[in-house]
């Protein structure tokens, strides 16, 4: 009948620790023992014994059975059995719940069909081909069961744990049967967030224990672990599985909130190494600068956050510093006679520039608009001239920059302009109708540059779908501001486009001479390392000048903060979702979708941000729901010209609304009224 000693191990044996001989599960809890964590004893049905069944002996009457059951105290208590496959509870796969467990188990018939069961639910796991153990325990009665994680498996924070509780045993909450009540803590037991569903509401010292031995498990198991744990009714508590958490590891988050929405229409698309060094620090100076001039931020606030950072290329702001997050005062901050003081005086200095800001706006538009018709086509000009024309973009951008910003946040520039987007897709949709070909519509009217994301390349590719918007009723005037505003931001496009074209430029002179392997190479080369290969004070280096391609990963979310592994985390600004911001273009009803690209005709856009690449699809769309974004933005504002009901800054959009649920969006009031659920 084969070699019990190999077939039937004690966790406690040296060997038990062995995944291949006794699987993920057994193995883990016998390394947990051997270390002194609170485990319960057993033995292990071990993969020598499964090899044999599959080899053709019987479960039934199988000598390693009845040791098993008597080693494990079958016949004076009730039994578990539970299964211990080699890819269970694994980093790359916990393949939680896909194999059976049977509880309760009495007498040696039923634990002979129990073994017989964990063995047979390889076939409903798809693990055929891999070995399997069964671990083998007694049955306690426990007051309380559950699951803890040792990070948030959602965000990744490192500094919050995670635990669900049932009364009595964990397995309803393991199997879906009940949610159990839920709590958020931090690394002192503090509750963050508490849910009590139908579960129980832990005592206060049962916290600190779980938080104590989520710390123990992992120090153990060199990572966050995902444990099952039960409380006796002595208060015992033990820890019945440990298994690593799936979800990386993201850190702690620290510093400002940050947010993709108030920079999204600059920066739509995710930006290249060379693409970041040229257009971001001119957009985060322009910000200092307008913040500082403005009076709504002092100089320690500004200097103690990076105003706009990037993340994998993704562009986002500091929203608090960006007006999105307004701060709550303390009653001592409120009483403070300084801060007042600081506003009057600021108060009086905005008064002039506010005064006088139109007037600055239009003087720099004239000079942008004379340096750029001196510029000559950028394959006329030497190497070194490219490297200045890069440089002296910069410096026009960044003022560009400030006054855009200064222009929204000291002016009234009105809500119901039409737009530089809406202006571009008139244009282009009738040149187009007229025969032009897009290189000579982009040649007589750059003015389409504001319906392309920059980046540095030959020339920007204008969107397939051009359809003159429909601009209804929603075109009522705004004020010159608006105008000013608007003929900024386009600037500030060309500004880039220039810059773009320059880098890309030299990247073809670098690929002809063999310094890059392509042009398209240029895009992965940083600003300071381009300087330098142009001006040929250094020569390019193996690892710069092969092929690159470049992995952007997932978007940023709305809102998050950096952890201090440099992974954005998401952060709720308030415990609330919704509380969208009507930003016009009446009422629209249609089904929910996701799909920025192709969304189907008559549908609700549900996005994360406005961007200017969404203009086209709104001759399709009934709605859209945004979780960011500004009623000033671009896109907004084309959606109300376009009669689009649209919501903006309604937060947790994206989750809240499923593909196919049909929704009522209220672009007056933010409203968004589910009338149909999405089929099951």
């Amino acid at each position: 009948m084969g070699n019990i000693t190999a077939e039937v191990l004690d966790l406690d044996d040296s060997t038990a620790t062995e995944v291949a001989l006794t699987g993920g599960k057994a193995a883990a809890l016998a390394r947990a023992r051997s270390d002194g964590l609170p485990t319960l004893g057993g033995v292990v049905l071990t993969t020598a014994f499964s090899d044999a069944i599959d080899a053709g002996a019987r479960v039934a009457g199988h000598d390693a059975v009845a040791e098993a059951f008597r080693r494990a105290g079958g016949e004076h208590q009730p039994l578990v059995a539970r299964s211990s496959s080699v890819v269970e509870d694994s980093a790359a796969s916990s393949m939680a719940g896909q194999f059976a467990s049977v509880i309760g188990i009495t007498g040696l018939d039923a634990f002979t069909a129990a073994v017989q069961e964990v063995l047979d639910s390889r076939v409903q796991a798809g693990a055929t081909e891999f070995p399997i153990a069964v671990l083998v325990q007694p049955l306690i009665e426990p007051r309380f069961g559950g699951v803890m994680f040792g990070i948030d498996p959602v965000s990744g924070r490192s500094d919050r744990r995670v635990v669900s509780a049932v009364d009595g045993g964990p397995e309803p909450l393991v199997s879906g049967e009940i949610d159990g009540s839920r709590y958020v803590l931090d690394p002192n037991a503090k509750v963050v967030e508490f849910d009590r569903n139908d579960g129980p509401e832990l005592p206060r010292v049962a916290l600190r224990r779980l938080v104590d031995l989520s710390q123990l498990v992992a120090d153990v198991f060199g990572s966050p672990q995902d444990v099952e744990w039960a409380i006796g009714s002595d208060d015992q508590l033990w820890l019945l599985q440990s298994r690593p958490v799936t979800t990386t590891v993201r850190g702690i988050p620290t510093g400002p909130v940050y947010g993709p929405g108030p920079v999204a229409e600059t920066f739509p698309e995710p930006l290249t190494e060379l693409e970041v060094d040229l257009w971001v620090p001119p957009l985060r100076d322009g910000v200092r600068h307008a913040l500082l001039l403005a009076g709504t931020a002092t100089a320690a606030e500004v200097a103690a956050s990076d105003v706009v950072v990037t993340l994998a290329g993704h562009v986002a702001i500091d929203l608090r510093l960006a007006g999105d997050i307004r701060l709550k005062s303390t009653l001592l901050q409120r009483l403070n006679p300084i801060p007042a003081a600081r506003r009057l005086q600021a108060a009086w200095r905005v008064g002039r520039l506010r005064a006088a800001l139109p007037r600055l706006a239009e003087d720099l538009l004239d000079r942008v608009d004379a340096d750029l018709e001196a510029v000559p086509t950028v394959d006329e000009l030497t190497s070194r001239q490219l490297i200045a024309l890069i440089q002296r973009g910069q410096a026009v951008l960044r003022a560009v920059h400030a006054h855009e910003i200064l222009m929204g946040m000291l002016t009234d520039t009105g809500t119901n302009r039409m737009t530089g987007a809406s202006v571009a897709l008139r244009v282009l949709s009738e040149a187009r109708q007229d025969g032009s070909s897009d290189d000579d519509i982009l040649s007589r009217s750059p003015i389409v540059l504001a319906l392309t994301s920059p980046r540095v390349g030959a020339a920007p590719v204008l969107p397939a779908d051009a359809l003159t918007p429909d601009l209804g009723t929603g075109t009522t005037a705004g004020s010159d501001n608006g105008v000013l505003r608007e003929a900024l931001r386009l600037r500030a496009r060309w500004l880039q486009e220039l810059t773009g074209r320059a880098a890309w430029q030299l990247g073809e002179r670098l690929a002809n001479v063999g310094a890059l392997p392509s042009a398209e190479a240029v895009r992965h080369v940083d600003l300071a390392s381009l300087e330098a290969f142009a001006t040929k004070r250094a020569v390019t280096r193996a690892d710069l000048s092969s092929a690159h391609e470049h992995h952007f990963g997932n978007p940023l979310p709305a809102c998050f903060q950096i952890s201090d592994l440099g992974h954005p985390i998401v952060t709720r600004r308030s415990d609330e979702v919704g509380g969208g911001t009507g930003a016009g273009g009446g009422a629209g009803t249609g089904p929910v979708t996701h799909d920025i690209v192709d969304p189907p005709p008559g549908s609700v856009l549900v996005t994360t941000t406005l961007t200017p690449g969404l203009g086209p699809l709104l001759p399709r769309l009934s709605g859209i729901i945004a979780e960011t974004g500004s009623v000033l933005s671009h896109l907004a504002i084309l959606a109300r010209e376009s009669n689009v009901a649209t919501v903006v800054g309604y937060a947790g959009a994206a989750s809240i609304f499923a593909d196919g649920t049909v929704v009522t969006v209220n672009g007056d009031n933010g409203d968004v009224a589910i009338t149909e659920e999405v089929a099951a």
